[in-house]
Protein backbone atom coordinates (compact mmCIF):
# COMPACT_ATOMS: atom_id res chain seq x y z
CA UNK A 1 0.00 0.00 0.00
CA UNK A 2 1.21 3.39 -0.89
CA UNK A 3 1.61 5.89 1.84
CA UNK A 4 -0.58 8.83 1.58
CA UNK A 5 0.10 11.73 -1.09
CA UNK A 6 1.36 15.63 0.34
CA UNK A 7 0.17 18.30 -1.84
CA UNK A 8 1.30 21.51 -0.55
CA UNK A 9 -0.95 24.51 -0.91
CA UNK A 10 -0.38 28.08 -2.10
CA UNK A 11 -2.94 30.57 -2.71
CA UNK A 12 -3.32 33.66 -4.04
CA UNK A 13 -4.29 37.15 -3.90
CA UNK A 14 -2.58 39.58 -5.98
CA UNK A 15 0.34 37.48 -7.19
CA UNK A 16 1.44 36.77 -2.95
CA UNK A 17 0.88 33.80 -0.87
CA UNK A 18 -1.75 34.22 1.49
CA UNK A 19 -4.17 31.82 3.76
CA UNK A 20 -7.52 32.46 4.94
CA UNK A 21 -9.09 31.45 8.16
CA UNK A 22 -12.35 29.41 7.47
CA UNK A 23 -12.33 30.98 3.93
CA UNK A 24 -12.74 34.20 5.30
CA UNK A 25 -11.20 37.01 3.33
CA UNK A 26 -11.47 39.33 5.90
CA UNK A 27 -8.90 37.32 7.75
CA UNK A 28 -6.39 36.30 5.83
CA UNK A 29 -2.58 36.60 6.65
CA UNK A 30 -0.16 37.25 3.61
CA UNK A 31 3.26 35.44 3.74
CA UNK A 32 6.83 36.82 2.22
CA UNK A 33 7.42 33.95 0.14
CA UNK A 34 6.39 34.25 -3.43
CA UNK A 35 4.18 31.72 -5.28
CA UNK A 36 7.35 31.20 -7.61
CA UNK A 37 9.67 30.26 -4.92
CA UNK A 38 6.85 28.33 -3.30
CA UNK A 39 6.54 25.96 -6.15
CA UNK A 40 10.32 25.96 -6.12
CA UNK A 41 10.82 24.91 -2.96
CA UNK A 42 8.21 22.02 -3.08
CA UNK A 43 9.97 21.00 -6.24
CA UNK A 44 13.23 20.75 -4.54
CA UNK A 45 11.95 18.49 -1.75
CA UNK A 46 9.83 16.44 -4.38
CA UNK A 47 6.79 17.24 -4.42
CA UNK A 48 5.19 16.35 -7.54
CA UNK A 49 1.85 18.23 -7.37
CA UNK A 50 0.95 21.40 -5.54
CA UNK A 51 -2.58 22.66 -5.17
CA UNK A 52 -2.83 26.49 -6.07
CA UNK A 53 -6.24 29.04 -5.79
CA UNK A 54 -6.43 31.87 -7.33
CA UNK A 55 -8.34 33.72 -4.42
CA UNK A 56 -9.17 36.91 -6.58
CA UNK A 57 -10.73 34.83 -9.47
CA UNK A 58 -13.35 32.79 -6.28
CA UNK A 59 -13.82 36.15 -6.04
CA UNK A 60 -14.62 37.45 -9.04
CA UNK A 61 -15.45 34.43 -11.40
CA UNK A 62 -12.72 34.35 -13.51
CA UNK A 63 -9.00 33.23 -13.41
CA UNK A 64 -6.65 36.55 -12.29
CA UNK A 65 -3.36 35.14 -11.90
CA UNK A 66 -2.24 33.53 -14.91
CA UNK A 67 0.99 35.13 -15.19
CA UNK A 68 1.61 33.53 -11.49
CA UNK A 69 0.71 30.50 -12.73
CA UNK A 70 2.63 30.11 -16.16
CA UNK A 71 5.96 31.29 -14.31
CA UNK A 72 5.11 28.53 -11.48
CA UNK A 73 4.64 26.04 -14.29
CA UNK A 74 7.84 27.41 -16.10
CA UNK A 75 9.69 27.57 -12.74
CA UNK A 76 9.17 24.27 -10.99
CA UNK A 77 8.37 21.12 -13.41
CA UNK A 78 5.64 20.07 -10.62
CA UNK A 79 2.18 19.55 -11.34
CA UNK A 80 -0.17 22.33 -10.65
CA UNK A 81 -4.10 21.95 -9.82
CA UNK A 82 -5.32 24.75 -9.99
CA UNK A 83 -8.64 26.58 -8.99
CA UNK A 84 -10.94 29.63 -8.49
CA UNK A 85 -13.30 31.28 -10.97
CA UNK A 86 -13.45 28.34 -13.47
CA UNK A 87 -16.98 29.48 -15.09
CA UNK A 88 -16.45 29.14 -18.84
CA UNK A 89 -14.70 26.49 -21.33
CA UNK A 90 -12.77 29.71 -22.30
CA UNK A 91 -11.00 30.18 -19.09
CA UNK A 92 -10.62 26.55 -18.42
CA UNK A 93 -8.52 26.68 -21.57
CA UNK A 94 -6.89 29.66 -20.55
CA UNK A 95 -5.57 27.46 -17.52
CA UNK A 96 -4.44 24.34 -19.02
CA UNK A 97 -2.54 26.68 -22.00
CA UNK A 98 -0.94 28.78 -18.81
CA UNK A 99 0.28 25.28 -17.51
CA UNK A 100 -2.19 23.89 -15.45
CA UNK A 101 -2.47 20.28 -15.18
CA UNK A 102 -5.24 19.77 -13.33
CA UNK A 103 -8.47 22.31 -13.30
CA UNK A 104 -10.62 22.40 -9.39
CA UNK A 105 -14.31 23.38 -10.49
CA UNK A 106 -16.39 23.86 -7.38
CA UNK A 107 -19.32 26.46 -7.80
CA UNK A 108 -20.11 25.49 -11.70
CA UNK A 109 -19.94 21.74 -11.01
CA UNK A 110 -22.80 23.02 -7.89
CA UNK A 111 -24.83 25.32 -9.55
CA UNK A 112 -24.34 24.75 -13.34
CA UNK A 113 -23.82 20.43 -13.18
CA UNK A 114 -24.79 19.99 -16.86
CA UNK A 115 -21.88 22.01 -17.88
CA UNK A 116 -18.92 20.50 -15.63
CA UNK A 117 -20.57 17.05 -17.03
CA UNK A 118 -19.66 17.88 -20.31
CA UNK A 119 -16.37 19.57 -19.54
CA UNK A 120 -15.49 15.96 -17.77
CA UNK A 121 -16.48 14.37 -21.13
CA UNK A 122 -14.73 16.74 -22.99
CA UNK A 123 -11.26 17.21 -21.01
CA UNK A 124 -11.60 14.16 -19.62
CA UNK A 125 -11.54 13.19 -15.35
CA UNK A 126 -7.49 12.47 -15.39
CA UNK A 127 -7.96 16.55 -15.87
CA UNK A 128 -10.95 17.54 -14.13
CA UNK A 129 -11.24 17.78 -10.34
CA UNK A 130 -14.62 18.13 -8.80
CA UNK A 131 -13.68 20.81 -5.84
CA UNK A 132 -16.31 20.06 -3.36
CA UNK A 133 -16.28 22.54 -0.33
CA UNK A 134 -18.66 21.13 2.24
CA UNK A 135 -19.94 22.98 5.62
CA UNK A 136 -22.01 20.74 7.76
CA UNK A 137 -22.94 18.19 5.07
CA UNK A 138 -23.83 21.02 2.31
CA UNK A 139 -22.04 22.17 -0.01
CA UNK A 140 -20.61 25.73 -0.42
CA UNK A 141 -19.84 27.79 -3.44
CA UNK A 142 -18.92 31.17 -4.57
CA UNK A 143 -15.73 31.56 -2.15
CA UNK A 144 -17.55 29.55 0.52
CA UNK A 145 -19.90 32.40 0.66
CA UNK A 146 -23.05 30.77 0.23
CA UNK A 147 -24.44 27.43 0.97
CA UNK A 148 -26.47 25.37 -0.75
CA UNK A 149 -28.77 22.60 0.10
CA UNK A 150 -27.16 19.55 -2.27
CA UNK A 151 -24.92 17.43 -0.26
CA UNK A 152 -21.48 16.30 -1.39
CA UNK A 153 -22.84 12.57 -2.09
CA UNK A 154 -25.68 14.00 -4.33
CA UNK A 155 -22.84 16.29 -6.10
CA UNK A 156 -20.80 12.89 -6.92
CA UNK A 157 -23.50 10.65 -7.95
CA UNK A 158 -24.37 12.76 -10.63
CA UNK A 159 -21.11 13.06 -11.84
CA UNK A 160 -19.61 9.45 -11.84
CA UNK A 161 -21.55 8.32 -15.35
CA UNK A 162 -19.29 11.20 -16.64
CA UNK A 163 -16.27 10.18 -15.52
CA UNK A 164 -15.28 11.24 -12.50
CA UNK A 165 -12.61 10.20 -10.76
CA UNK A 166 -10.84 13.17 -8.46
CA UNK A 167 -12.68 15.05 -5.78
CA UNK A 168 -10.72 17.59 -3.70
CA UNK A 169 -13.18 17.80 0.00
CA UNK A 170 -12.95 20.94 1.77
CA UNK A 171 -14.17 20.82 5.14
CA UNK A 172 -14.39 24.87 5.41
CA UNK A 173 -14.99 24.70 9.40
CA UNK A 174 -11.60 23.37 9.67
CA UNK A 175 -9.93 25.01 7.11
CA UNK A 176 -7.39 26.85 8.08
CA UNK A 177 -7.61 26.34 12.27
CA UNK A 178 -4.55 23.67 12.01
CA UNK A 179 -6.95 21.64 14.14
CA UNK A 180 -6.78 18.52 12.58
CA UNK A 181 -8.98 17.23 9.74
CA UNK A 182 -12.53 15.24 9.97
CA UNK A 183 -11.12 12.12 9.31
CA UNK A 184 -14.58 10.49 9.16
CA UNK A 185 -15.87 12.35 6.33
CA UNK A 186 -12.77 11.42 4.43
CA UNK A 187 -13.00 7.68 5.50
CA UNK A 188 -16.98 7.49 4.71
CA UNK A 189 -16.49 9.10 1.07
CA UNK A 190 -13.32 6.99 -0.07
CA UNK A 191 -14.89 3.63 1.01
CA UNK A 192 -18.14 4.74 -0.63
CA UNK A 193 -16.37 5.58 -3.84
CA UNK A 194 -13.66 3.47 -3.89
CA UNK A 195 -12.93 4.31 -7.64
CA UNK A 196 -12.53 7.80 -7.12
CA UNK A 197 -9.33 9.44 -5.77
CA UNK A 198 -10.20 11.60 -2.60
CA UNK A 199 -7.89 14.51 -1.59
CA UNK A 200 -8.09 15.42 2.34
CA UNK A 201 -8.10 19.35 2.54
CA UNK A 202 -8.51 21.70 5.72
CA UNK A 203 -7.78 21.32 9.19
CA UNK A 204 -3.96 19.88 8.92
CA UNK A 205 -1.85 20.53 11.75
CA UNK A 206 0.91 18.12 12.37
CA UNK A 207 2.63 15.72 10.94
CA UNK A 208 0.73 13.33 13.19
CA UNK A 209 -2.51 14.14 11.78
CA UNK A 210 -0.91 13.01 8.36
CA UNK A 211 0.09 9.61 9.42
CA UNK A 212 -3.34 9.09 11.05
CA UNK A 213 -4.64 10.05 7.63
CA UNK A 214 -2.29 7.40 6.38
CA UNK A 215 -3.24 4.97 8.58
CA UNK A 216 -6.96 5.19 7.22
CA UNK A 217 -5.88 4.79 4.13
CA UNK A 218 -6.23 7.63 2.66
CA UNK A 219 -5.03 8.59 -0.78
CA UNK A 220 -3.96 12.56 -0.95
CA UNK A 221 -4.55 15.48 1.77
CA UNK A 222 -3.60 19.35 1.05
CA UNK A 223 -1.55 21.38 3.45
CA UNK A 224 -1.32 24.72 3.79
CA UNK A 225 -1.08 26.79 6.89
CA UNK A 226 0.76 24.52 8.93
CA UNK A 227 3.67 24.92 6.64
CA UNK A 228 3.24 28.99 6.29
CA UNK A 229 2.89 28.67 10.29
CA UNK A 230 6.18 26.08 10.85
CA UNK A 231 3.74 23.55 12.24
CA UNK A 232 5.12 21.37 9.52
CA UNK A 233 8.40 21.86 7.81
CA UNK A 234 9.85 21.42 4.06
CA UNK A 235 12.45 18.73 6.01
CA UNK A 236 9.13 16.94 7.79
CA UNK A 237 7.53 16.68 3.39
CA UNK A 238 11.30 15.81 2.41
CA UNK A 239 11.45 13.06 4.66
CA UNK A 240 7.74 11.86 3.87
CA UNK A 241 8.28 11.33 0.57
CA UNK A 242 11.90 9.61 0.74
CA UNK A 243 10.06 7.23 2.82
CA UNK A 244 6.73 6.95 0.41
Amino acid sequence: MSRIEIIPAIDIIEGRCVRLSQGDYERSRVYDASPVDMAKRYADCGVKRIHVVDLDGAKSSSPKNLKTLERMAVGSGVEIEWGGGIKSEESLRALFDYGATYAIVGSVAAQQPMLFAEWLEQFGGNKMVLGADVRNGKVSVNGWQEDLAVTIEELIDGFLPHGLNQVICTDITKDGMLQGPSDELYVELQERYSGVDFTVSGGIGSMADIERLNEKNLRKVIIGKAIYENRITLKDIERWLLNA
